[in-house]
């Protein structure tokens, strides 16, 4: 299993030294990945009582893209990985411009995990429709692909469409991997389907096991091979998802759950941990990832 690190986007100062830092410590730890969150535009709660999700407009975030392209160049051998991109609200073709630079520029270290994102308030602000983001995002899978591994090419379809141009230079990677992120249904059949990996998030350990079967089943009905299909898992420590902040002990007990339900990777999120600073998530990430070695 291959072991990540989540960046701790709403707790860690918007300052390139300390990014910096935090990169080049979690590569010493022998981490094999870090992973970046996506949010563009934060949603102002004042006014909304009931507001039960875990980010609003008083929550900074990096946009992954960028905070990559930095990192590429002050680390060597780091993996970076988005968790996830909220796709549709992007522009296909331009995203895939900018993710094709970042992987020459961090030398093919880049994984893109994707997802249609819950926020519409970010949607309007980028002028792109929230109703048929899934629809739309299935065709962006094909796109981005033809995109990233050909010099010029012809489509038209509903959303997208090329008249035989190209966006080289083109990435290392051909093409970068795309991995589907989210816990519903219709999330996991699309990663079976058509995602280079799947990206699930805050599963129980009692749950490990009948999630990796019931994936790989998915898989196997889309006519593919499950080991090459392979299964991420996010783990939280702190409270953005509505549990109790767990102790490390729980949290290496919870990796190699998964572990020995057949993940691939796993990666550990410390935010909302009532950590004091970023030396303390540092800390927490070293412990983890020992415990993760025993």
């Amino acid at each position: 299993m291959k072991i990540g690190a989540v960046f701790p986007q709403t707790e860690i100062k918007s300052d390139p030294a300390i990014i910096k830092d935090f990169a080049q410590s979690v590569e010493d730890l022998g981490f094999n990945h870090l992973i970046a969150y996506d949010h563009i535009v934060g949603k102002n709660t004042a006014n909304i009582p009931d507001w039960n999700m875990p980010y609003n407009h008083e929550t900074s975030f990096q946009e992954p893209l960028m905070l990559y392209s930095y990192l590429a160049g002050v680390t060597s051998h780091l993996s970076f990985v988005t968790g996830v991109i909220i796709l549709p609200q992007r522009q296909t073709t331009l995203f895939a411009k900018q993710a094709a630079n970042l992987d020459i520029y961090c030398g093919g270290r880049l994984r893109l995990g994707i997802g249609l994102g819950w926020n519409k308030v970010e949607y309007d602000a980028l002028n792109e429709e929230f109703g048929n983001r899934a629809r739309r995002m299935e065709e962006q899978i094909e796109f981005l692909r033809q995109c990233w591994t050909e010099p010029t090419f012809k489509y038209k379809k509903d959303f997208h469409h090329m008249d035989d141009g190209g966006i080289l230079p083109l990435p290392i990677q051909r093409p970068i991997p795309l991995w589907v992120g989210g816990n519903s249904e219709p999330a996991m059949k699309r990663a079976a389907r058509v995602g280079d990996g799947w990206m699930p998030y805050g599963i129980s350990g009692t749950e490990a096991e009948p999630t990796m079967q019931s994936f790989h089943a998915q898989v196997e009905a889309s006519g593919r091979d499950p080991s090459k299909v392979p299964v991420e898992i996010i783990l939280f420590m702190g409270t953005a998802l509505g549990d109790p902040i767990r102790s490390l002990d729980e949290m290496i007990e919870l990796g190699h759950q998964w572990r020995s339900a057949g993940a691939s990777y796993l990666s550990f999120d410390t935010m909302s941990s009532n950590f004091r600073g970023i030396d303390e998530h540092i800390a927490a990430m070293a412990q983890f990832r020992k415990g993760m070695e025993e």
